[in-house]
């Protein structure tokens, strides 16, 4: 007989207003084989990706589950997994084509998880994954900046949404890099906290951005990264930023975006998707596996703080709705994290 497990899933996309938005359901419990690893969840994350597909799809005749972001213990290892084995302590942000990791345990692919950080409790490490993982890949691979702090001397970046998940780690790693941070936030404590994690400056999103960045005698920014409403911003963006410059963004939108305004500027647009590499399994995948060790590194090393603002404890329908409503409220610092109990 099969063994089961508890997990939270959905069977209808509805807004968290509702009670069975997210239910509490059991599940068959998964076995490792191939390249993959059996997690046993200590915690997870909730993110706006977990609301996105939440809250918008067809009725489901399974169980769908969610969850992109998770710490945890390895169960069991598949036969072709060279990496983990049983009793490493892990952290992944898991692909949006397979089931997530609100569940008791969770299948991943080796190539996408990595060794948590060694000074971080599973709470404050399954804050990290998807946001560290975006903000690494938007910042070093999409907008090419440099890793080498004396090449980035004189060079600026405008990050979009400071305060956030990917932001909080986004001016981190910017100002470690070396650049000068000019972070956005509209409220004292969002100024604050994007400060307080790296940001030089910060001006306000809800004003025009090129007009405040020369009153503070920035004509033009090297690097844009963009982390709310990208259509809302466009206008802004391709006026602030700099000849041959570049602009990152990982907010999808319906609406058109004018890329002639880039023209003359030769100035590039980017898109950051963290969960392309799994979901392609690209040739490179297993680059998220090494992103994550970096940033576990910079962890334990004190050169990167998680970012977890707020914990709830038990992994159930109850907690996760929660999560769910503070993620959709928009006033969200830092991250939140649900802990199994």
């Amino acid at each position: 007989m099969t063994e089961q497990m508890n997990a939270v899933g959905l069977y209808k996309h509805l807004p968290i207003s509702e009670d069975n938005s997210l239910v509490d359901v059991t599940i068959d419990k998964p076995e490792a084989s191939g390249r993959d690893i059996l997690v046993k969840i200590k915690a997870v994350s909730v993110n706006p990706v977990d609301t996105k597909v939440r809250a918008n799809g067809e009725d489901e005749e399974e169980p769908k589950i969610l969850g992109y972001d998770a710490a945890g213990v390895v169960e069991s290892v598949g036969e072709d997994v060279t990496s983990f084995e049983p009793g490493d302590e892990v952290y992944y942000a898991g692909v949006i084509s397979r089931p997530g990791t609100n569940s008791d345990y969770h299948l991943v692919d080796e190539r996408i998880a990595a060794k948590k950080p060694q000074s971080l409790s599973f709470r404050e490490a399954a804050a990290l994954p998807l946001t560290g993982l975006t903000a690494w890949e938007a910042l070093y691979e999409r907008l090419g900046i440099s890793t080498d702090e004396d090449k980035n001397k004189g060079k600026s970046i405008l990050i979009i949404g400071a305060a956030g998940g990917v932001g909080s780690i986004a001016t981190q790693l910017a100002n470690e890099a070396g650049l000068t941070v000019i972070g956005t936030a509209s409220r004292e404590e969002t100024v604050n906290w994007a400060k307080d994690h790296g940001a030089h400056y910060t001006i306000n999103h809800r004003k025009p951005l090129p007009q405040q960045l020369r009153e503070l005698e920035i004509d033009a920014v090297d690097y844009i990264f963009c982390l709310s409403s990208t259509a809302e911003h466009w206008d802004n963006m391709t006026e602030a930023i700099a000849p041959q410059g570049k602009i990152c963004s990982i907010v999808e939108t319906e609406e058109h975006l004018d890329l002639t305004a880039l023209q003359q500027k030769s100035a590039a647009f980017v898109w950051e998707f963290m969960f392309t590499r799994p979901l392609f399994e690209t040739e490179d995948m297993q680059e998220q596996q090494q992103i994550l060790t970096r940033i576990a590194e910079k962890i334990d090393n004190n050169s990167v703080r998680t970012t977890l603002t707020e914990t709830l404890t038990g992994l159930n329908a109850e907690q996760l709705r929660e999560a769910h409503r503070k993620v959709e409220s928009g006033k969200m610092i830092g991250k939140v994290v649900v802990e199994a109990e």
